[in-house]
C-alpha cells in the first residue's frame, strides 16, 4: 500500500502520499476534456450533470473552471485542454477532515442518518464503512423507499434498477443484483418524499455522492459526500450552501485503494 500502514488509521502525511501514489489525488486519470465538457454541461442546466440541484448563481463556463480551481484543484490554465487533469491534495486531506468533524457530531448525538452512492464498486465500501460505524455508535440509519422502480427514461438519461439497501446504503440495483453506476436524484426523491408521505423525519445528516446527494441538498438536509472533479454541481452545491462539504478525488479507482482513506475519515471521527 505504499508504505500504508496496515489496519491502522494512517497519519496526514502518510495518506497524502497515498493518495497521490494511487491517484485518487494529484494528476489523476479523469481527462482534462471530460472535465471541461462537463463544466459547460453543468452551466448550461443539463439536468444530468446538475444532480438534482438548482444552482441560484449565473455560473458561466468561465465561473464553473475557476470555482473547480478553488474547490478541487484542477489545473488553472485556460490553454490545457486535453490530457490528465489534477486534484489538489491538500485540499481532499482538508475536506476529509470535515467531513469526518460532521460524521462525529453525528455520532454523538446519535442522529438520523442516510448514506447512498451511486458507485456501486470504488466508494461503496467506503459508504459501507461509515454506515456501520454510524449504527454501532448508536444512530438511526434509514433505508425507505426499498423496491422503488427507476423510470428507464428520463431528462438523466436511460436508467433502470431499484432501491437497494445493502449494509444500510441505498444503491440502485436491478432484479437480477447487478448495482448500477447512477447520477440521478430520483432515486433520493423517492426516499425522502416516502419519509414524508409517511410523515417520519427526515435525516439529520445524508452521506452520498451524485445525485443521491444533490436531491438531498436542493431539499435542505445536511449533506456530506464525495465528488471527482468531472462533478462541478456538488461543487457549486457547496459554493451555495447547499453542500457542508464535498470532498474533491477521483471516484473511480480500485476500491481497496480506498481503504486508507476510509480508515483515516473514520479515525478522525472518533468512530473508527
Amino acid at each position: 500500500m505504499g508504505g500504508v500502514r496496515q489496519f491502522l488509521a494512517p497519519s496526514r502525511a502518510e495518506l497524502r502520499d497515498h493518495l497521490i501514489t494511487a491517484a485518487i489525488a494529484g494528476e489523476v486519470a479523469t481527462p482534462r476534456e471530460n472535465n471541461l465538457a462537463n463544466f459547460h454541461r453543468m452551466s448550461s442546466r443539463q439536468p444530468l450533470y446538475l444532480f438534482g440541484l438548482q444552482p441560484v448563481g449565473e455560473w458561466s463556463p468561465d465561473d464553473v473552471l475557476e470555482l473547480m480551481v478553488e474547490r478541487c484543484g484542477v489545473s488553472p490554465d485556460r490553454d490545457h485542454r486535453y490530457g490528465p487533469d489534477t486534484i489538489d491534495v491538500e485540499r481532499t486531506l482538508d475536506s476529509l477532515d470535515s467531513m469526518a468533524a460532521r460524521i462525529a457530531q453525528a455520532a454523538a448525538r446519535r442522529e438520523r442518518v442516510m448514506v447512498a452512492t451511486g458507485h456501486p464498486v470504488g466508494l461503496r465500501p467506503t459508504h459501507t464503512a461509515v454506515a456501520r460505524a454510524l449504527r454501532e455508535a448508536g444512530c438511526t440509519l434509514l433505508t425507505p423507499a426499498a423496491g422503488w422502480p427507476h423510470p428507464e427514461d428520463t431528462a438523466y438519461g436511460r436508467q433502470h434498477g431499484r432501491i437497494k439497501h445493502l449494509d444500510d446504503v441505498a444503491v440502485l440495483a436491478s432484479f437480477g443484483g447487478l448495482l448500477h453506476h447512477t447520477h440521478s436524484p430520483l432515486p433520493m426523491r423517492a426516499m425522502l418524499d416516502e419519509l414524508a408521505a409517511a410523515g417520519r423525519d427526515a435525516p439529520d445528516l445524508v452521506v452520498a455522492d451524485h445525485g443521491w446527494a444533490g436531491e438531498a441538498g436542493q431539499r435542505g438536509l445536511d449533506v456530506v459526500g464525495f465528488a471527482d472533479c468531472n462533478d462541478p454541481a456538488l461543487f457549486v452545491g457547496e459554493a451555495e450552501g447547499r453542500i457542508r462539504v464535498a470532498v474533491p478525488l477521483d471516484d473511480n479507482v480500485s476500491p481497496h485503494l480506498y481503504e486508507p482513506m476510509t480508515r483515516y475519515l473514520l479515525e478522525r471521527a472518533g468512530v473508527g
